[in-house]
């Protein structure tokens, strides 16, 4: 099993220092809502491995005509938009079709507060994915106010269901992930993947992702390294993420609703978002 790990870790590490180009197809506007941008006034944007992070390809001078570069601006190497297309239609079947119903049928039995109190926790024990981030970016202060709300919120704020940390001294979460890591150390996110039910993602947030899940409590790999880990095999394991994954859904239903409307193509839609928030995320 770990010599599988190992050669799936090296391929996608193989594979995301190879160069690709992805096109934006929607942005965000005035009203700070997504708008489908016409194919005559897309970027496309040239991603790369070890050398470079991201740069917008050039306008070209030398275009014969018009035609020549509309073509070139299609030309966009997506590997895996194929599956990706698949993967994503998946997702959104499985997300209004199973896990909104049953989040919204959760919401009934549990209260908003209870549904609070139990995401609160959720976020207070996987301190330790921001916090380490955090450390791994010199962000130091973040550091320290991660450390300072994991100790309040463990103790005064009931083992982090409640959140005094926020709510009456202002020490807000500083959210930091391992692909963000590897982004601020210069690694260019790769061809984008959908996963199945996780979503959109890319090379470079899938080695992240890895990362994330050995260092989380609530996750049993690496449960014979680190004895903070609350389940200690994948069927605990499983059953913890399930729930978490509900009780998130139930306090931010119809929210996938309003986003997903304004897709004229759901793919590049979801793409486009994602690949901007990341880009965000790691800029800040």
């Amino acid at each position: 099993m770990k010599n599988s790990l190992i050669v799936i870790f090296i391929t996608l590490v193989i594979i995301g220092f190879n160069g690709c180009t992805v096109t934006s197809h929607y942005k965000v506007n005035s009203n700070l809502e997504y708008e489908y941008i016409p194919k005559v006034e897309r970027k496309t944007y040239e991603v790369f491995g070890k050398e470079q992070f991201i740069k917008e390809i050039k306008e070209e001078k030398d275009f014969q005509s018009f035609d020549d570069e509309f073509e070139a601006q299609e030309q966009i190497s997506d590997p895996f938009e194929g599956y990706n297309r698949v993967m994503t239609s998946f997702n959104d079947y499985f997300y209004m079709n199973i896990l909104n119903p049953v989040a919204e049928g959760y919401a009934k039995i549990i209260p908003e507060d209870g549904r609070v109190a139990i995401s609160n926790f959720f976020s207070n024990i996987t301190f330790p994915i921001r916090f380490i981030n955090n450390l791994l970016q010199f962000k130091f202060y973040n550091a320290l106010e991660e450390s300072e709300r994991f100790l309040i919120n463990s103790t005064f704020g009931l083992l982090g269901f409640m959140d005094p940390a926020t709510e009456k001294l202002n020490i807000e979460k500083h959210d930091e992930d391992f692909g963000q890591t590897l982004g601020y150390y210069g690694f260019s996110g790769g061809y984008h993947i959908v996963l199945p039910f996780y979503g959109p993602s890319n090379i470079r947030d899938i080695m992240g992702l890895v990362a994330d899940l050995y260092v989380s409590p609530i996750n049993d790999t690496g449960y014979n390294d680190l004895q903070y880990k609350i389940p200690d095999n994948p069927e605990k394991s499983l059953g913890i993420t399930t729930f978490e994954i509900v009780n998130r859904t139930s306090l931010n239903l119809g929210k996938y609703e309003n986003l997903k409307k304004d897709a004229i193509d759901l793919y590049p839609f979801f793409r486009d978002i994602y690949t901007q928030n990341r880009e965000k995320m790691i800029k800040e």
